[in-house]
């Protein structure tokens, strides 16, 4: 069946490694409660914070990388999606074991017993295996480790979505906004444990993700107009300054007499756990303005500066993980040794360089594990195919040669 769909990019689209680089410094700054670190990320200056573009980004990367994979058939395309939801799942358990561990470590050292109820970890303590069985099935989570589940459940999801998608992408587009209506109007989501529901409505949530691939296989194409239209650029930014006067009038008493009790009250509190309306419409109106002022072949995105974000974007899982991690030590740190400005400082940069030297190094690995399957055997190349047990086995079986070819040598005549 041929597909009318928008071919992908015939380069790579740095723009959204960059930006996705940019969601998991702003996670971090923001991971870092009660600090200035707080302010330096976006999520006090407009509706949407990182979570969503992270969400978003996802959803448009997905779509483009596993594509061409679907066309090859459902089953394969399915299975390679499939892996990569294993990898987020180990990653998160990996990370929810050595989170967990750090909590209850160094509030049992350093008698800081408040660290345990703080970061949602107190339920460990009394029911140990039942908690990790609930972590296991994703219902149990501590704090701020609530993004990777549903990127779980978003990307298992995904395969006859995708599938769908290629077929009847404006058909499973008007779905995933039917089921956002839904689950809005009806308090649809997913149980958590030992009470309440996921932070993250995953009903909710995977408008933004679908969005994504939809605008990555066929509504770029057709909405490019709104990048021209100069009514729009009005609006767009209009939307952006009402939405950050609104969001610093949750913090500034100051600022809120600007707006009549009644309006104030739809926007605070911000309904983040069922993607509200307004912070759909925000990350939209980023998206448009950024695809407007920043075209694919700017030649700044190629510039030294940025090399850092777009590294940490195409390395996001890893440098996510980390980075939640490193929130937490930062936390802990700044409680232990004073909480002055400066040191936050100190923390927000030391955080997001280890956040950088993870990215490069996993970079770095990922270049010398590919290099190591195309390690030559008895002078010829290991196939592409050849699995890794396989190649183990022949490079063994290489080197053996090569030994028993160097005693036959050394034998006498």
């Amino acid at each position: 069946m041929k597909l009318g769909l928008v071919p992908p990019p015939p380069q790579r689209d740095l723009r959204l490694d960059l930006f996705r680089g940019l969601a998991n410094w702003a996670m971090f700054l923001g991971h870092v409660p009660g600090t200035v670190l707080v302010w330096c990320s976006f999520r006090n200056y407009g509706f949407s914070d990182g979570a969503d573009l992270f969400v978003f980004i996802s959803g448009y990367t997905s779509a483009l990388v596993y594509t061409r994979k679907m066309e090859r058939g459902f089953v394969f395309g399915a299975s390679r999606l499939l892996r990569r939801v294993w990898q987020i799942y180990t990653a998160h358990i990996l990370l929810f074991m050595i989170y967990l561990a750090f909590i209850h470590f160094l509030s049992e050292r350093f008698n800081a017993p408040d660290l345990v109820d703080l970061f949602n970890a107190a339920p460990v303590t009394s029911a140990p295996i039942e908690m990790m069985t609930q972590g296991l099935l994703l219902r149990y989570k501590p704090l701020n480790l609530d993004v990777l589940p549903l990127y779980v459940v978003l990307m298992g999801l995904f395969p006859p979505i995708l599938w769908l998608m290629l077929r009847f992408p404006d058909a499973v587009m008007i779905g995933s906004v039917l089921l956002y209506l839904a689950a809005r109007r009806f308090h649809w989501n997913l149980p958590s444990y030992p009470s309440g529901n996921w932070y993250f409505n995953p009903l909710a949530w995977q408008l933004l993700f679908v969005t994504g691939a939809w605008l990555a296989l066929t509504g770029a194409g057709r909405l490019h107009f709104l990048l021209r239209s100069r009514l729009v650029l009005v609006v767009a930014i209009a939307y952006l300054i009402f939405a950050a006067l609104m969001t610093l009038a949750a913090h500034q008493p100051q600022l809120r007499a600007l707006f009549a009790p009644a309006l104030f009250e739809l926007f605070n509190p911000n309904d983040k756990t069922n993607l509200a309306p307004y912070r759909y419409l925000h990350l939209m109106v980023l998206i448009i303005l950024g695809a407007r002022f920043i075209p694919i072949d700017a030649p700044g995105l190629r510039a030294t500066i940025w090399r850092p974000l777009v590294k940490c974007g195409q390395q996001s899982l890893e440098v996510f993980c980390v980075g939640i991690l490193l929130a937490f030590i930062g936390y802990f740190i700044l409680q232990l040794a004073g909480n002055g400005i400066l040191a936050q400082l100190l923390v927000g940069a030391a955080g997001i360089a280890i956040m950088t030297a993870v990215a490069y190094y996993r970079s770095w690995s990922k270049r010398v594990e590919k290099s190591s399957h195309e390690s030559p055997v008895d002078g010829k190349k290991a196939s592409e195919s050849t699995g890794a047990l396989e190649h183990l086995v022949l490079r063994v079986a290489g080197s053996a040669a090569q030994v028993a070819r160097g005693m036959d040598a050394r034998q006498p005549p």
